[in-house]
Protein backbone atom coordinates (compact mmCIF):
# COMPACT_ATOMS: atom_id res chain seq x y z
CA UNK A 1 0.00 0.00 0.00
CA UNK A 2 2.95 2.32 0.50
CA UNK A 3 3.44 4.32 -2.66
CA UNK A 4 6.09 6.89 -3.49
CA UNK A 5 6.04 8.50 -6.92
CA UNK A 6 8.85 10.81 -7.96
CA UNK A 7 8.48 13.39 -10.71
CA UNK A 8 10.08 16.54 -12.04
CA UNK A 9 13.27 15.14 -13.49
CA UNK A 10 14.57 16.09 -16.90
CA UNK A 11 17.42 17.60 -18.86
CA UNK A 12 19.00 20.79 -17.55
CA UNK A 13 22.15 22.71 -18.43
CA UNK A 14 25.00 23.12 -15.94
CA UNK A 15 24.18 25.91 -13.52
CA UNK A 16 20.47 25.39 -13.95
CA UNK A 17 17.76 24.51 -11.47
CA UNK A 18 15.18 21.79 -11.13
CA UNK A 19 12.50 20.90 -8.60
CA UNK A 20 11.71 17.28 -7.85
CA UNK A 21 8.50 16.10 -6.23
CA UNK A 22 7.53 12.90 -4.45
CA UNK A 23 3.88 12.05 -3.89
CA UNK A 24 3.46 9.80 -0.85
CA UNK A 25 0.50 7.62 0.11
CA UNK A 26 -0.33 4.48 2.07
CA UNK A 27 1.27 5.52 5.36
CA UNK A 28 1.22 8.33 7.89
CA UNK A 29 3.39 10.73 5.96
CA UNK A 30 3.26 13.48 8.58
CA UNK A 31 4.83 11.14 11.18
CA UNK A 32 7.59 9.84 8.94
CA UNK A 33 11.05 11.16 8.25
CA UNK A 34 11.78 11.28 4.54
CA UNK A 35 14.90 11.19 2.41
CA UNK A 36 16.18 11.80 -1.08
CA UNK A 37 18.84 9.49 -2.50
CA UNK A 38 20.41 9.17 -5.92
CA UNK A 39 22.26 6.70 -8.10
CA UNK A 40 24.60 7.99 -10.80
CA UNK A 41 25.67 5.82 -13.76
CA UNK A 42 29.25 5.41 -12.56
CA UNK A 43 28.57 5.44 -8.84
CA UNK A 44 26.71 3.57 -6.15
CA UNK A 45 23.75 4.77 -4.17
CA UNK A 46 24.36 8.17 -2.57
CA UNK A 47 22.47 9.93 0.19
CA UNK A 48 21.27 13.40 -0.79
CA UNK A 49 19.11 14.81 2.01
CA UNK A 50 16.85 14.04 4.98
CA UNK A 51 13.98 15.96 6.51
CA UNK A 52 12.26 15.28 9.82
CA UNK A 53 8.54 14.68 10.25
CA UNK A 54 7.55 18.28 10.81
CA UNK A 55 9.95 19.76 8.30
CA UNK A 56 11.98 21.60 10.92
CA UNK A 57 15.16 19.57 10.65
CA UNK A 58 17.16 19.08 7.47
CA UNK A 59 20.41 17.26 6.70
CA UNK A 60 22.40 17.17 3.48
CA UNK A 61 25.20 15.25 1.89
CA UNK A 62 28.46 17.10 1.37
CA UNK A 63 28.18 17.23 -2.41
CA UNK A 64 24.79 18.97 -2.40
CA UNK A 65 24.90 21.11 0.74
CA UNK A 66 24.31 24.75 -0.11
CA UNK A 67 22.79 23.92 -3.49
CA UNK A 68 19.82 21.66 -2.70
CA UNK A 69 16.88 22.26 -0.39
CA UNK A 70 14.58 19.54 0.90
CA UNK A 71 11.07 20.43 2.02
CA UNK A 72 7.68 18.86 2.58
CA UNK A 73 3.98 19.65 2.63
CA UNK A 74 2.37 17.26 5.09
CA UNK A 75 -1.15 18.38 4.24
CA UNK A 76 -0.59 17.32 0.64
CA UNK A 77 1.61 14.31 1.33
CA UNK A 78 4.36 15.79 -0.81
CA UNK A 79 8.14 15.79 -0.52
CA UNK A 80 10.26 18.17 -2.58
CA UNK A 81 13.86 18.68 -3.57
CA UNK A 82 14.79 22.07 -4.98
CA UNK A 83 18.08 21.78 -6.84
CA UNK A 84 20.17 24.72 -8.00
CA UNK A 85 23.64 25.23 -9.46
CA UNK A 86 23.35 21.81 -11.00
CA UNK A 87 26.50 20.17 -12.32
CA UNK A 88 27.10 17.16 -14.56
CA UNK A 89 28.08 15.20 -11.46
CA UNK A 90 24.49 15.57 -10.25
CA UNK A 91 23.27 13.45 -13.14
CA UNK A 92 21.51 10.49 -11.55
CA UNK A 93 18.23 8.79 -10.87
CA UNK A 94 16.75 10.46 -7.81
CA UNK A 95 14.62 8.50 -5.35
CA UNK A 96 12.52 9.43 -2.35
CA UNK A 97 12.46 7.02 0.58
CA UNK A 98 10.55 6.72 3.85
CA UNK A 99 11.77 6.40 7.41
CA UNK A 100 15.22 6.13 8.97
CA UNK A 101 15.59 2.63 7.51
CA UNK A 102 14.40 3.81 4.08
CA UNK A 103 12.17 0.75 3.86
CA UNK A 104 10.28 1.95 0.80
CA UNK A 105 11.47 3.78 -2.29
CA UNK A 106 9.83 5.18 -5.35
CA UNK A 107 10.77 4.22 -8.89
CA UNK A 108 12.95 7.28 -9.28
CA UNK A 109 13.12 10.22 -11.66
CA UNK A 110 16.01 10.84 -14.05
CA UNK A 111 17.97 14.08 -13.76
CA UNK A 112 20.46 14.77 -16.53
CA UNK A 113 22.76 17.78 -16.34
CA UNK A 114 24.48 18.37 -19.66
CA UNK A 115 25.31 21.12 -22.11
Amino acid sequence: QVQLVESGGGLVQPGGSLRLSCAASGFTFSSTMMSWLRRAPGKGLEWVADIDEGGGGERYGNYVQGRFTISRDNAKGMLYLQMSSLQPEDTAVYYCAMGPARRAWGQGTQVTVSS
